[in-house]
């Protein structure tokens, strides 16, 4: 039997695109892109900023962000269900409050759980591709498929839930003109551009973070950049820079790249056998 499949799988498997895409380490670009976008829509920020401690433990949440993106693309399914159910029984005890109408709002409403669904799965296709990710558009409608899965295991109901580009672009297309960049989004926007950090990191914040973050908003698309009122520069000079951070970043070793805690990937192959090995080529397939 194939050592690929003597283990668990969990819910993508290593056939999947989703496995080859998220051991690339663009994703951590992607990530912070997507945390642009989603604070772009005031009710889901809203309920992020009343109901953590992002503040100050910003680090912390984005830190679990990334775990949960890893159990569920590399864990066992019961790691993954686990994972999900953890999420859904967090959100349902958890509600905001819209500081003009005085409304009080659940956090797991459908609509604000899409949002951050289809941010998070936009920003991942768009920094991997443009950076020079091997992605056919036959592979990137598989890979926002595939993802119909997480949506569901966070509460969404997958009719609702796009499963192609066409889909996600339209999907974005109707919630535009809900967006807006409120007090909650410029919060946000600070915390990335200048994150509180210990006085001795400070230069390494100038001299890396800064670049990292402004890259990530360089890559929003053009209304992200006229909401929050700052310019980028122009978008082949973005790709550019993408694809150069791309090709550097994919010089470091997977495997030293992979032994960072949490280590999803090296128990994945731990569980699975050598054979379900994360590489872009397998997308091509």
């Amino acid at each position: 039997m194939d050592a690929v499949r003597t283990g668990d799988q969990g819910f993508f498997g290593p056939d999947s695109v989703t496995w080859q895409v998220h051991g690339d380490p663009m994703m951590w670009i992607a990530g912070i892109r997507a945390l642009y976008l989603q604070a772009l829509h005031p009710r889901t920020v809203r309920g992020v900023m009343q109901n953590s401690d992002f503040r100050r433990d910003a680090w912390g949440r984005l830190l679990r962000t990334a775990n949960f993106v890893g159990t569920i693309t590399y864990g066992s399914a019961e790691a993954a269900e686990h994972a999900g159910a953890r999420i859904r029984k967090i959100h349902s005890k958890l509600s905001a409050t819209d500081p003009d109408t005085g409304e009080r709002y659940p956090v797991d409403e459908p609509e604000l759980l899409l949002w951050v669904h289809c941010a998070e799965i936009d920003s991942y296709l768009h920094v991997l591709r443009r950076s020079g990710f091997p992605f056919t558009d036959a592979a990137a409608d598989r890979y926002v498929a595939e993802h119909r899965v997480a949506a569901e295991l966070v509460g969404l109901d997958l009719g609702e839930v796009p499963g192609t580009q066409d889909e996600l672009a339209a999907y974005f297309e109707k919630v535009l003109p809900e967006l807006a960049a409120g007090p909650e989004a410029r919060e946000v926007d600070d915390f990335l551009r200048t994150p509180p950090t210990h006085p001795l990191l400070v230069p390494a914040r100038a001299l890396l973070w800064r670049r990292v973050a402004n890259l990530a908003y360089a890559s929003l698309p053009p209304y992200a950049h006229e909401l929050y009122g700052r310019p980028a520069p122009p978008p082949a000079v973005v790709t550019r820079r993408l694809r150069l951070t791309g090709t550097l970043l994919r010089c470091v070793p997977a495997r030293l790249r992979w032994q960072l805690p949490p280590k999803h990937i090296i128990r994945a192959m731990r569980r699975l056998g050598p054979g379900s090995r994360p590489a872009p080529y397998k997308v091509m397939r």
